[in-house]
């Protein structure tokens, strides 16, 4: 007679069956195997990978993520066609994503290696965080009974990988890290085309509102008009930001410095700030401010000059010169001096840039602060007469603010919108920022974080130490439970070990030997040994 061996309950195992369940639509427990993945499999993971990859800078992939969770628990890589098919899809739209943002936003790259100035020393440890946790699950494909030179390889990378994150500080260099007692005044916030979050951009409303943001300075684009009348406008064309393809249609691309001043000035330059809202600050906005901004005009730069002699304020413009067909071609210079002379203003309270027929400037005005936005050598500089000089972000490096302040050169940079860029440019040094939202800056009183070397060195001496000792403990449990598993033999079994998944191509010995174990004991085992052997022979 058959004696049986009564079948052992299962394991609950329900974290991993949610696993299972979400990340390859597999909900039946004999779907899982504990086969190694295959190469074709590997391939998926490593496009999954990539995925993630190119996904970090927009949102973290969920598959990823359980991906990651699957091979920690021991798990075999199994993606459902429809996970590969979202996987591919995903990575070819985001290559071509990030292939078009950088067709049209090539320049804009040097933002990142800027944020990594600011961000590196906090990166540093969320990424030996990282890799020190994923030593779990490289220690449990590392330490296995079988060896092959795919684990000594694994090995060796993540070792390696450990030993850059534990050396990358010594190439980490951010303006943040340094000595408290060395850090400069706050540096100045000038109101770039006004206030263009809070106002329609170049608006008398806009330069209002930055002033209540209690700026320094004032900041215009200026453009000529056909018969010499000085305004400001940021575009080349009056198109975006005025009604001039209603007053005037079919002259909607023409170029702003073709329109007369009246023509100009009959033209509403606020009602497209309520339609497109473009910084999303309409709703905030109050009936009263809704009803002004409404009825803004383009802003002259006489009524410019006007109002920061009115508030005590200096005035940063540039000028843009006129095509060649135009009347005032080769007079620009002559009437934007003529409104500056005849305003109120003090000479010294205007901040000149254009590099056009500056010595003719400075003999007709030598009051006029004369600004660059050339990044020029010190000595050139200082021949020119240039006391200010304005630079975007991605040229402000702190070794060469450090060197033009030594020369009693200030240095103004543009445009500063965040509060972590300026930070960074005020332990940079500079001495003001232009920026379009001087009300968000009105609330940065000190640098974010600043820390001295020392500190600095003790945070990333005391990370590596902690993770050197965690990775060190995470192998030596995992050979610890190695070898109690060989010790305990194989004294139980879990039918979810039995692999009787679809997926398994052919059984093994061990499987069978466990099935056998499973169904047959005592007697009954030792005669169908008996039984086996003889069919052998």
């Amino acid at each position: 007679m058959v004696k049986h061996q009564p079948l052992q309950v299962y394991e609950r195992q329900l974290c991993l069956s949610c696993l299972t369940g979400i990340y390859g639509c597999r909900w039946k427990r004999y779907q899982r195997s504990h086969d190694d993945s295959s190469k074709w499999e590997c391939s998926w993971f490593f496009l999954l990978c990539c995925s993630f990859l190119l996904l970090l800078v927009w949102s973290y992939f969920w598959l990823e993520i359980l991906a990651l969770c699957h091979i920690a628990l021991g798990q075999q890589l199994n993606l459902y066609w429809i996970h590969k098919i979202v996987v591919l899809a995903i990575l070819l739209t985001t290559i071509t994503g990030v292939v078009s943002i950088d067709n049209f936003w090539q320049d804009e790259w040097d933002i990142v290696v800027i944020s990594l100035q600011f961000t590196g020393p906090f990166l540093h440890i969320g990424a030996l965080a990282a890799v020190t946790a994923l030593g779990w699950v490289i220690a449990s494909q590392v330490v296995r009974v079988e060896r092959s030179r795919l684990q000594v390889v694994m090995l060796v990378i993540y070792v390696s990988v450990l030993l850059v994150l534990y050396l990358v500080p010594l190439c980490i260099s951010s303006p943040c890290i340094m000595d408290l007692s060395k850090l400069g005044p706050r540096p100045a916030v000038i109101g770039r085309r006004g206030a263009p979050m809070l106002a329609p951009e170049h608006t008398i409303m806009s330069f209002s509102k930055a002033l209540q943001q209690k700026v320094t300075a004032l900041e215009a684009d200026v453009t000529i008009s056909l018969d010499g009348v000085p305004f400001l406008m940021r575009d080349r064309t009056l198109r975006r930001t005025t009604n001039v393809d209603k007053l005037f249609p079919g002259r909607q691309d023409h170029d702003a410095s073709f329109f007369n001043w009246t023509e100009i000035r009959s033209l509403n330059a606020g009602l497209w700030f309520l339609r497109d809202d473009p910084y999303w600050t309409v709703q905030y906005m109050s009936e009263k401010d809704r009803n002004r901004t409404a009825n803004q005009t383009v802003c002259s730069l006489a009524e410019l000059l006007r109002l920061a002699a009115r508030t005590n304020r200096s005035v940063i413009f540039s000028l843009r010169r006129p095509p060649p067909q135009h009347p005032r071609h080769q007079l620009w210079v002559s009437d934007a001096l003529k409104v500056i002379q005849r305003s109120s203003i003090l000479p010294e309270q205007v901040m000149w840039t254009p590099d056009w027929y500056r010595k003719k400037v400075r003999a007709a005005v030598p009051l006029l602060q004369q600004t660059s936005d050339e990044k020029l050598p010190v000595a050139e500089l200082k021949e020119r007469g240039i006391s200010t000089l304005t630079l975007h972000y991605s040229q402000a490096r702190a070794q060469d603010i450090r060197q033009f302040s030594g020369s009693n050169v200030s240095v103004n940079v543009y445009p500063v919108n965040e509060p972590w860029l300026y930070s960074l440019m005020w332990c940079s040094g500079v001495q003001s920022v232009s920026s379009d939202a001087p009300h968000i800056l009105k609330k940065v009183p000190n640098p974010i974080w600043i820390m001295s070397a020392d500190e600095y060195g003790l945070i990333w001496i005391t990370s590596d130490l902690i993770s050197v000792a965690i990775v060190i403990g995470i192998f030596i449990f995992q050979n610890y439970h190695l070898i109690r598993w060989k010790m305990s033999g194989m004294r139980s079994y879990n039918p979810e070990q039995i692999m009787l998944s679809a997926v398994v191509r052919r059984p093994s010995r061990d499987v069978n030997l466990m099935k056998e174990k499973l169904i047959f004991s005592g007697e009954t085992r030792h005669e169908f040994s008996m039984y086996r052997n003889i069919k052998k022979k």
